[in-house]
């Protein structure tokens, strides 16, 4: 079992959309955790809409601080748009997914951005299955 940390700029968008597709992929074969480098006050309005279509319910989720520990349990940090506030940990597995913030987007691009989640959720999944 894999644990994966989804780390973006406020935990508020990207991140809480890739944890929750991650969590829904991984049916427990893995975790994940989310967090951001300056969190949000809540998930973006458009995210809780965009991921409620898929029946996952994001709404009352926290954003939350991103930590040393927090990097510390994971076994894959996946960062998207936090830049050099993202902290490095040796010996842990970094990828970068160049994802475009919801926040205050259309429901349409929103659509298109947790779609492009969901995809390489898939990818990262089927790769933590096979070892």
């Amino acid at each position: 079992m894999a644990h994966a940390l989804f780390v973006c700029l406020h935990n508020a968008g990207r991140s809480q959309m890739s944890r929750a597709l991650f969590e829904l992929a991984a049916a427990g074969r893995h975790t994940a955790e989310s967090a951001g480098t300056t969190p949000g006050d809540c998930v973006h309005p458009e995210v809780v809409t965009a991921m409620a279509e898929l029946g996952v319910d994001v709404a009352e989720i926290q954003p939350q601080l991103l930590t040393s520990e927090l990097a510390e349990r994971a076994d894959v940090v996946v960062t998207m748009g936090c830049g050099d506030s993202c902290p490095y940990i040796p010996g842990k597995r970094y990828i970068d997914w160049d994802l475009t913030d919801p926040k205050g987007l259309p429901i349409e691009q929103v659509r298109e951005i947790r779609d492009d989640i969901q995809r390489r959720v898939a990818e990262l999944v089927a790769e933590l299955d096979n070892g």
